[in-house]
């Protein structure tokens, strides 16, 4: 199961990775650091197999949102503190999941 899992994150990890990356990201990019730091930890988590696949699933997609969301407010081409707080807090509650699904 590992051997058909860790070949979809590895591609999933990249295209997220260039994903994130836009003509605007200079704004965000404390956030999209920390964006691509999360998908070291998920993916260093199925590595060890401590993530299960359904976790893994869930964890992408609650990552996906989050660059979706950034995105959205990147449009206009600037990142304002309110957002910024938003994308903050969604990322805060990820990486406790991330750090939940490794611990458990």
């Amino acid at each position: 199961m590992k051997s058909f899992i860790l070949p979809i994150l590895a591609a999933t990890s990249v295209l997220s990775t260039l994903s994130l990356m836009s003509p605007s990201s200079a704004s965000a990019g404390p956030i999209h650091e920390r964006q691509v730091n999360q998908q070291e930890r998920i993916y260093k988590g199925v590595q060890q197999g401590t993530i299960s696949p359904l976790e893994y699933k869930k964890l992408e997609a609650r990552e996906a949102k989050i660059a979706a969301q950034r995105r959205v407010y990147l449009k206009d081409g600037d990142l304002s503190g309110k957002e910024a707080v938003r994308l903050t807090n969604a990322q805060n509650r990820t990486s406790r999941a991330i750090y939940r699904d490794r611990h458990d």
